[in-house]
């Protein structure tokens, strides 16, 4: 069933426990589109970092910061998406008349606009002072009239104290790049005071003025955020367990009452079921079945592939288990369930991120596994919208099921909540079904194609149930899947 499942992910099937589910897209109220993430090119946005900043200072010092308890760890991130309310307008874009500093002859005219509109004397002063900073120095040509002239040019002249910034003075700089350049500096001063008396060499010389330079920041993956050695007097400590989903295992098998019991909490307290729906047999059947069978290869990771729980220890208590699949060409998340008392870390962002993290690490072992997929991405839900902001991410057209980039699909999305992606009017689905008799049956403990199977059969036709499957899973799932027939 691995490679079956690598298959049900390229045709949007998905699982629930064992029951495996493809939603109508164009009849369903809310299309759900298959959504990967690339992680091998992963971009952490700033709102990624607050949240694996804001762990980390957790963990090292204790710290809890303000205000997180009103943000829903699963809600969509927008801090870096910030739109300008008003028009941008440069310098090069200034007509004369807008530069041009208010005259005595000008104050008059503008007394009586402003009795007519309802200025205040104060306002009029401050617009005078602001247009006292800017002045036109005329070139001495004359222009010509009716074409707009190219020589005024615009001076900068200091500003008046508390009338903005000292265009003569150099630009603020970061603390830590003075910190590095004095470094440097110091650095130099000691290599020059230990040759004095000599002649440097060329290569010495070269040596000293690239030691001089400060060297530009490079930006931080998400293994920088993440992998990080802590202090030893810590106050807390936060461990990731990666358990196979199996009875027989030691470690799942110890871990269950404390694992079911943080899902019904979970359940309870985020979706408001009842405690008759999320009771142990309810959690096994959702969150432990799994129609993945364990399965380890030379070329594939060491953990091999399979259903897992990803369960995050702090302090030597269970806060959050990510529910996910490993499969030879990506990580799949299937669900994710934590404690409410620390929703103030973000853990439904955290935990993406640290998935996306752990798909780059095991594509180190195995080169073909480098996609996280996050399930379906529904745009017509405002909260399931967050799975747009893990970039580079893509999405799977519902009709020649090709990944299309997310920024090409969004604004169709917007326009219509089902659309086609693939823009080629001529693309089709090259795995479409096209021979219904090669679909495999299984009658009477015999596995048969379909075509057999229709002629030993007695009573009305099913042809119709055969063809709305097979169209379903494709002509390469059906042959390699077997339809139960009675």
């Amino acid at each position: 069933y691995k490679q079956q499942k690598n298959q049900f992910v390229f045709i949007a099937i998905f699982r629930s426990g064992k029951y495996v589910y493809k939603p109508i897209m164009n009849q369903t109220c809310c299309p759900q589109y298959t959504i990967r993430c690339q992680a091998l090119h992963f971009q952490t946005s700033k709102s990624h970092k607050k949240v694996l900043k804001k762990m980390l200072k957790f963990i090292s010092k204790g710290d809890v910061s303000k205000g997180a308890n009103d943000e829903e760890p699963m809600d969509s991130h927008i801090e870096d998406a910030v739109a300008c309310d008003f028009p941008y307008k440069s310098e090069s874009h200034v007509s004369q008349s807008e530069l041009t500093p208010l005259g005595e002859d000008h104050t008059g005219s503008v007394g009586n606009e402003d009795k007519d509109s309802g200025e205040t004397e104060e306002e009029v002063n401050v617009q005078k002072v602001e247009s006292d900073s800017l002045q036109i120095c005329a070139d001495k040509d004359t222009p010509v009239p009716g074409e707009p002239s190219h020589s005024a040019k615009v001076v900068h002249a200091p500003p008046k104290p508390g009338k903005g910034a000292d265009l003569s003075k150099p630009l603020c700089r970061k603390a830590k790049e003075i910190r590095k350049e004095k470094k440097l500096q110091k650095l130099l001063q000691n290599q020059k005071s230990t040759l004095e008396g000599s002649q440097l060499q060329g290569g010495d010389q070269a040596l000293l003025l690239q030691n001089s330079k400060p060297k530009t920041n490079q930006p931080k993956t998400i293994e920088d955020f993440v992998f990080v050695s802590l202090p030893d007097d810590a106050p807390h400590k936060l461990e990731v367990r990666l358990v196979p989903v199996s009875f027989e295992d030691p470690q799942f098998k110890s871990s269950f009452n404390q694992s079911a019991t943080l899902f019904a909490k979970y359940q309870m307290s985020i979706h408001k079921d009842t405690p008759s729906d999320c009771g142990e047999n309810e959690f096994t059947r959702f969150l432990c079945d799994s129609p993945l069978e364990a399965e380890h290869v030379p070329n594939g990771p060491e953990c091999g592939y399979g259903s897992f729980h990803q369960q995050y220890w702090l302090d030597g208590k269970i806060i959050a288990v990510g529910v996910i699949d490993i499969l030879p060409y990506c990580v799949s998340s299937v669900y994710l369930y934590y404690d409410p008392d620390f929703s103030f870390l973000s853990l439904g962002v955290y935990s993406a991120l640290r998935e996306i993290a752990f798909t780059r690490q095991l594509h180190e072992k195995a080169p073909d596994l480098c996609f996280y997929y996050m399930g379906f991405y529904i745009h017509s839900c405002p909260k399931m919208r967050y799975k747009g902001q893990y970039r580079p991410s893509d999405l799977l057209c519902p009709e020649t099921y090709v990944w299309t980039p997310i920024e090409q699909c969004l604004p169709l999305l917007e326009h219509s909540k089902y659309s086609r992606f693939n823009q080629d009017l001529k693309a089709v689905d090259e795995g479409r079904l096209k021979e219904l008799g090669r679909v495999r049956v299984l009658h009477k403990r015999t596995v048969m194609p379909y075509s057999v199977y229709k002629k030993r059969r007695k009573g009305p036709s099913d042809e119709a149930s055969v063809q709305q499957y097979a169209s379903l899973v494709g002509q390469t799932c059906s042959e390699r899947m077997l339809l139960f027939r009675s």
